[in-house]
């Protein structure tokens, strides 16, 4: 039976559904450099493309690849249904924040989009919020999800599992070069440059990569910091970085953060926006603002994007 997973992200995010059971819908492809922008920008002039006869030659690319693009732009959520949202206008509009993806934070702010609710990559939701290995083996991850997958779409033959942890390790793994050299899928994939997960000395095993991330700026840390609150507090101004930190769904989960990554994310976007705060009371440390959570989020985003741009044209 295949079901709609409504997961207590402390306390439940309301009514919404965390995660739809979906595997293996990219067709083995990960999502490569150029795909999101191309689907994206097809979409725009004909939400129909995908679905079109010619879209192979449309888009440049074999035919199961166009069923990959277009599942990989509606799993990023900058297509719903495929048509453009607010979100995929925002970063790959014409005059977007990153049209072209060239700041690697634009990673880091799909890779959170990926997992948000709803979140129609299940594996994927797994490794970063409910598998709690922080070093594992392909098969030990396997066989986690497959667990997993039995209690919330057991019908989902194993096969497909295979292909999802397969996906996410080409995906995130930076692979070591070799004497053979690096494989064209290693280097066609835009997330290895986020460093999240690594091979742990053998090259059986992986880690997460746990702490800071030098490529992850801390705005895109806050501006996820207040979505989630704006999905579990409801009408409160306040969060305990202990939830931001461990929950299911929250950034240190996501990102793989430790406390300190997150407290000082804050502090330094709280320099330049006095609408939120980082206090401690009684030894907890709390995150508070005063403004519409997701409205603040995005106006942090536009203010480090616009800072980027500035930043290129002064060069």
């Amino acid at each position: 039976m295949v079901k709609k997973i409504s997961l207590n992200l402390d306390g439940a995010i309301g009514q919404i559904n965390s995660v739809n059971p979906v595997f293996a819908r990219h067709e083995t492809f990960h999502p490569r450099f150029g795909w999101l922008k191309k689907g994206f920008d097809a979409a725009q002039k004909n939400s129909g493309i995908f679905l079109e006869d010619d879209a192979p030659i449309r888009l440049g690319v074999g035919k199961n690849m166009v069923n990959a693009i277009r599942y990989w732009c509606n799993a990023f959520k900058v297509l719903e249904d495929d048509m453009p949202t607010e979100f995929g206008k925002l970063i790959l509009g014409d005059n977007g924040w990153d049209s072209f993806l060239e700041d690697p934070a634009s990673l880091w702010l799909l890779h959170w989009n990926l997992l948000k609710p709803p979140c129609n990559a299940t594996a994927w939701y797994f490794a970063f919020n409910i598998f709690r290995q922080f070093q594992f083996s392909q098969d030990e991850f396997f066989n986690a999800l497959c667990d997993y997958k039995n209690t919330v779409a057991s019908r989902i033959v194993e096969s497909s599992v295979k292909k999802d942890v397969s996906c996410i390790l080409r995906m995130y793994v930076e692979q070591a070069i070799s004497k053979a050299g690096v494989s064209e899928d290693t280097l066609d994939c835009p997330f290895t440059e986020l460093g999240i997960i690594h091979t742990a000395g053998d090259s059986r095993y992986y880690s997460f990569r746990v702490g800071a991330k030098g490529t992850l700026p801390p705005e895109i840390v806050v501006a996820a910091c207040l979505e989630y609150a704006s999905w579990v507090g409801r009408e409160q101004r306040t969060i305990s970085i202990s939830r931001l930190l461990y929950n299911i769904g929250s950034p240190g989960m996501a990102f793989k953060l430790t406390e300190s990554a997150i407290c000082e994310a804050i502090e330094r976007v709280e320099r330049q926006f006095n609408s939120i705060a980082l206090s401690e009371s009684a030894g907890l440390i709390q995150f508070s603002y005063n403004s519409e959570p997701e409205q603040l989020a995005n106006a942090i985003l536009d203010n480090y994007y616009k800072g980027r741009s500035k930043g290129a044209n002064n060069e």
